[in-house]
């Protein structure tokens, strides 16, 4: 066994290249692999990192895993996008931008782009498409949810992936981390939640820190949008705050029009 190699219960582990992009969106999912500290060296570990480029500066296209960020607004992100899923072998989105179209994708909700780019922009000629999760334009393999991207998952998912150990996410929503944390329900405390329905994983993150759900994760399994409503009802919340929340960041979009429907009853 060489220096570099590593071992998992005394196998040899082979150590995959990988290379991380983005498109459209802040990069802090990015950010949020190289925040802990703790557990970075760990993490890197497990990689032959050859295309980073907020943390290195050397690239190259010779990778296996591509891990991206960000919804696609362009027509030459776009291609790139292409270009990419065409060199590896599996393609990871990361973070509610690339899954869902995350915030990005508010401006669809007037369906009037040209509008949106003068609001925005003014005279100013920029090029700017309906944002659209990587999905919508090439096969994704695997998404890591949230806004941003907890670090503890993404070792988990890396680990897996590395391991060709199965990946897997809870069915639950929210709500049941959020009972495991004890916390006191953020309705109870006058706040708009998306807990009941969002699918869980991120340990309850916002709640615990006394923050409605906004549902960046998106749905869990069969989500009871209905029960929900009737809940922001009983609570003094309107149609129009629950929309709000299910349109910030994408994932809710198959439950947005039956919710303006039902509004209009």
């Amino acid at each position: 066994m060489t220096a570099k190699e590593h071992t998992y219960l005394g196998v040899p582990v082979k150590k995959p290249k990988v290379a991380f992009f983005e498109f459209t969106s802040c990069e802090g999912c990015q950010l949020q692999l190289l925040n802990n500290e703790a557990t970075l060296v760990d993490f890197l570990a497990l990689l032959n990192i050859v295309n980073f480029r907020e943390a290195m500066s050397e690239q190259s296209d010779d990778y296996e895993i591509a891990f991206v960020e960000g919804s696609i607004t362009r027509d030459d992100e776009a291609e790139q996008l292409k270009e990419i899923r065409a060199r590896a072998q599996t393609l990871v989105a990361i973070g509610s931008c690339a899954c869902f179209g995350g915030v990005n994708q508010l401006k669809n909700r007037f369906n009037d782009l040209a509008w949106v780019k003068e609001q925005v922009y003014g005279s100013h000629p920029i090029e700017s498409r309906e944002a659209m999760p990587l999905s919508a334009i090439v096969p994704v393999d695997l998404e890591i949810y949230g806004c941003p991207i907890k670090k503890e998952e993404v070792e988990r998912v890396v680990t897996n992936l590395v391991l060709g150990k199965s990946i897997d996410y809870p069915k639950y929503p929210v709500c049941v981390e959020c009972k495991a944390n004890h916390n006191v329900c953020l309705f109870d405390l006058g706040q708009p939640c998306l807990g009941p329905i969002t699918r869980a994983g991120c340990d309850a993150w916002c709640p615990s820190n006394r923050l409605g759900c906004w549902g960046c994760r998106g749905p869990a399994e069969k989500p009871n949008v209905r029960q929900l409503r009737q809940i922001m009802h009983e609570h003094g919340f309107s149609d129009e705050q629950m929309l709000d929340r299910l349109e910030c960041f994408g994932g809710f979009g198959q439950y947005v029009s039956e919710l303006k429907s039902a509004s209009k009853e």
